[in-house]
């Protein structure tokens, strides 16, 4: 298998570790999927929840962060693998994050949770390479129009996330719940016939990611062989030693039945895979009282929201499971133990 090129770089094997916020993929995990052949991402969203100043000064804890985190995965990668960030474009702070990533000379970007329109305007005069998040062929042809018209810019990679993907998802509840979405198969077949189009009208190499329930070797080579340069995974990742997220958290995971996956309503406004536990069940019966708003989100009113998500994401990667929104995705029934990076990797391209 190859592994997917990105700028003057490639990694050893066509995996991306996707990005899990609050907290849960950080350097240490990132460094070290990078270092073992994959591509690792650093979450960005509340990057700096740990600072002593962050109930006081959420954004400027956060920028400072960014260098932090960067910096440590660096030193576990290595200068010559590939190491990328997730920005959110629902984040209030959204382009000052990103230049701060540019900044400090990181490698990909990859942006979802809405559509980064003014993205390549981030990042000009960069080496910094950006990859929207879409969930299907319209969001795609609407933000490589848009990047083409405005700014003479194409993606430098594309990555699908279908419907079995954890988290935030790009699709109506309604859709979820009653299965009528489009398979990631159709998906990743309509775009990457389309992106072939697009490669050779432009003449650049354009890398096309499928994401969302994609579980062993067998789900790799399938996704290869419709056409995707790599597959993007997170689940999987949870449960390794080297997930920054608490103990707490993997247990989480590991002791997920099936009928604790549940689609739910995210105060950001769209719909999430989560595991349903005694919190969720709590906001479903009751508005949580905010007593701090980080001014996060963009689309979040202090007013209606009926939990603070920061707050909800901050006790689950410390380990408070009772107050804690625990986003999944749709595979966490089969995580039954805690590897280390280098043994998942292994096992996945049966080295």
């Amino acid at each position: 298998m190859k592994g997917i090129k990105l700028g003057n770089k490639i990694s050893k094997y066509p995996i991306i570790q996707g990005g899990m916020g609050v907290g849960i993929s950080m350097h240490n995990l990132a460094g070290t999927v990078s270092k073992e052949g994959g591509i690792g991402i650093i979450s960005t969203a509340d990057i700096g929840y740990k600072e002593d100043d962050f109930n006081k000064n959420p954004r400027e804890a956060n920028l400072r962060s960014i260098k932090k985190e960067i910096d440590l995965a660096r030193s576990i990668a290595g200068d010559d693998k590939i190491l990328g960030v997730n920005i959110m474009v629902a984040m209030n702070s959204y382009k000052e994050i990103v230049e701060e990533c540019v900044k400090n000379n990181i490698d990909l970007i990859v942006s979802g949770a809405g559509i980064p329109k003014e993205l390549p305007e981030y990042v000009k005069g960069s080496n910094t390479k950006i990859a929207p998040i879409v969930s299907s062929l319209r969001c795609c042809k609407l933000i490589v129009k848009h990047w083409i018209k405005k700014y003479n810019y194409l993606p430098d990679m594309i990555i699908i996330e279908g419907s079995k993907a954890g988290g935030h998802l790009g699709f109506k509840k309604d859709e979820l719940l009653e299965k009528t979405n489009q398979t990631l198969e159709e998906i990743v077949s309509e775009v990457v016939n389309y992106v072939k189009e697009i490669e050779k009208e432009y003449n650049k190499n354009i890398p096309v990611i499928a994401a969302g329930g994609i579980w062993n070797s067998n789900d790799i080579k399938k996704f290869l062989k419709l056409g995707a340069s790599g597959v993007q995974m997170a689940t999987r990742f949870v449960a390794t030693n080297e997930c920054d997220a608490s103990q707490e958290f993997k247990n989480a995971y590991i002791n997920a039945k099936k009928e604790d996956i549940k689609i739910i309503n995210s105060p950001v406004g769209m719909p999430g895979r989560a595991i349903y536990n005694t919190f969720i069940k709590q906001t479903e019966q009751e508005h949580i009282k905010i007593s701090k708003c980080y001014n996060c989100i963009k689309t979040c009113d202090i007013n209606q929201t009926p939990y603070c998500i920061t707050k909800a994401l901050i006790n689950a990667v410390k380990g408070n499971m009772d107050e804690a929104l625990v986003f999944c995705g749709s595979n966490v029934d089969k995580v039954k133990e805690i590897v280390s990076v280098h043994d998942l990797i292994e096992e996945l391209f049966e080295i």
